[in-house]
């Protein structure tokens, strides 16, 4: 972290890659939030379209907005951990290019993790559509996941997450092209035994972009069991008890 500037009290990282057709829409829901005390890191690997000219734009106006533009395309994790080498504040937040927030996502977490005293927590989330038109209102998670809950509800969407870094340490997400986010919760509940806790508001409108990592069914089904067996390094037989559960809540949340 940099010393020599004022801490923001949340940082919040977005990892952008061709995301013109939503960013805007995404960085104004940041812009919009009731609480104003944070920074915006905003990390570009090395988009093709106008998404840099877009994030510039919004910069210029207001200077809690930060680009770092990667030399070379790296993926999403590389992306995250130069946003969070770079994030001065105690609390992390994530949001994804296509995603929005309610205006009091970050208020409404905030003060919960701060009266509860609660290093991690999430939200409720809605399903939207390309259009930004509602498709599930309601996806309801668990009022609170372990490690080995979470093993077994890995729903825990990136952009609804926020982490006391004071409480967890400095982290980093796991280098792999995709699922690092649950990855990386994983590795933070395993290795400091905090509990992350949710709330019951609405706080994150998902988008449901097709051709996208999120929406890639078997992907997601393959990468899960790679974080399983790799990345937490479970024996064959806990591995298949934790990814049948993982197939039935998956199955249960589609309901």
């Amino acid at each position: 972290m940099r010393n020599n500037e004022i801490k923001a009290d949340i940082s919040i990282v977005t990892p952008v890659y061709n995301a013109s057709r939503f960013l805007a829409e995404t960085i104004e829901s940041v812009q919009n939030q009731s609480f104003r005390n944070w920074e915006y890191i905003l990390v570009d690997d090395c988009s093709q379209d106008d998404s840099v000219a877009i994030i510039k734009g919004y910069q210029e106006k207001d200077k809690r907005i930060k680009l770092i533009q990667l030399e070379k395309n790296s993926g999403a994790a590389v992306a995250r951990n130069t946003g969070l080498e770079e994030a001065q504040g105690r609390y992390i937040a994530f949001i994804d290019s296509d995603d929005r927030w309610a205006e009091d996502k970050l208020a409404d977490q905030l003060t919960l993790m701060q009266t509860e005293n609660y290093a991690f927590t999430y939200t409720n989330f809605a399903l939207i559509s390309e259009q930004g038109s509602i498709i599930k209102e309601k996806v309801k998670l668990p009022a609170k996941l372990d490690y080995y809950g979470l093993l077994k509800n890995t729903a825990i969407a990136c952009s609804t997450v926020m982490i006391d870094r004071q409480v967890v340490g400095d982290f980093r997400m796991p280098l792999v092209r995709k699922g690092q986010d649950t990855a990386t919760w994983l590795q933070i509940m395993r290795t400091t035994g905090v509990t992350a806790y949710g709330l019951e508001q609405v706080l994150n409108y998902y988008r449901q972009v097709e051709g996208s990592i999120s929406s890639d069914k078997i992907g997601a089904l393959k990468r899960t069991w790679n974080t399983y067996r790799n990345l937490e390094q479970l024996s064959l037989p806990k591995s298949i008890y934790y990814y049948s559960h993982y197939v039935l809540q998956a199955v249960l949340r589609r309901l």
